[in-house]
């Protein structure tokens, strides 16, 4: 038999935990191309046919499902021997971390510097975008979601609470006028929101928290294009405040009607321990902590 890269094995992994070559790529940080070659590189050198195309994806033959206990079990051995490396030498490998846009384009990226210069070895992946990735099927090594998880081998703690607010430009006041109670938003107001088919989390439906019946009007699955929507006068719309009081083109409406949501730091409880994410995790609720004030004006 030939001699198998490590990297056509862990693709394997990936696909059977993503279910798809899309989200295996995401896992592992290529393409789908890429992951597709090494899969059929694999079979090749096993002469076995690992996974079935599927409507919705993959599904494991009988052969993948009887390699899959053997691939975890050499990732798990893996794991462990990255964790003995860190203890003795500092935090290296790669540090995964799935989070909302809003939080992650915001507040992350403007203190992450810290933690890597602290752990020069240690590569950080930042996956801020509309949805998550899956601590639970390892597609990131720690989610900062909206809600803490029901189901699945995760193991999740609060970061912080955080409030919400309607935000609208000067000019578009001036055009518009400034609403004095919520019923004047159903008249003569544009909303800019997510699309309805699009929102990834339940916690992101909050017009209705501001006045029954709000809908709105320009909508965008990005809260970063939101914003930007909002501050061109577009129409009024709910920002996170820790986004929304650092932009001078911005000013609050209604500041009584705030909404609180949280962040949760989730992680799988097979790596909980993994020095990397145990540093993480306290360096991030350190930083937190310190800016609690901004997070909840």
């Amino acid at each position: 038999m030939p001699s198998i890269d490590w990297s056509d094995y862990q693709a394997f992994l990936a696909i059977a935990r993503a279910g798809q070559l899309a989200g295996a790529a995401r896992a592992l940080g290529v393409d789908p191309t890429t992951v597709g070659r090494r899969l059929r590189r694999l079979e090749a050198a096993l002469g076995m046919r690992l996974f079935e195309q599927t409507r919705s994806g993959q599904d494991l033959t009988e052969a993948g499902e009887a390699l899959l206990a053997t691939v975890e079990a050499m990732a798990t051995a893996a794991g462990h021997i990255s964790e003995q490396a860190e203890r003795g030498d500092g935090l290296s490998g790669t540090l995964r971390i799935t989070t909302s846009e809003g939080f992650g384009c915001w507040f992350l990226a403007r203190h992450l510097p810290a933690f890597q210069r602290a752990h020069p070895r240690l590569a950080i992946d930042l996956v801020a975008s509309s949805g998550f990735l899956s601590p639970g099927r390892r597609e990131a090594d720690v989610a900062i979601m909206l809600s803490r998880p029901r189901t699945g081998p995760l193991v999740a703690h609060k970061l912080s609470d955080y409030r919400l607010g309607l935000y609208g430009s000067r000019d578009y006041l001036s055009a518009h006028g400034n609403p004095q109670r919520p019923a004047d938003l159903l008249e003569g107001h544009g909303l800019v929101g997510y699309i309805p088919d699009l929102i990834y989390a339940p916690e992101l439906r909050y017009l209705d928290e501001i006045h029954a019946g709000l809908r709105a009007t320009v909508r965008s699955p990005s809260i970063t294009a939101q914003q930007s929507l909002i501050a061109s006068g577009a129409g009024l719309g709910v920002l996170p405040c820790f986004m929304a009081e650092d932009d001078p083109r911005l000013v609050p409406v209604l500041p009584e009607r705030r909404i609180l949501r949280s962040f949760w730091f989730v992680t799988h409880q097979d790596i909980r321990k993994l020095p990397r994410v145990v540093a993480f995790r306290q360096w991030l609720d350190e930083t937190v902590r310190q800016m609690e004030g901004v997070l909840k004006p």
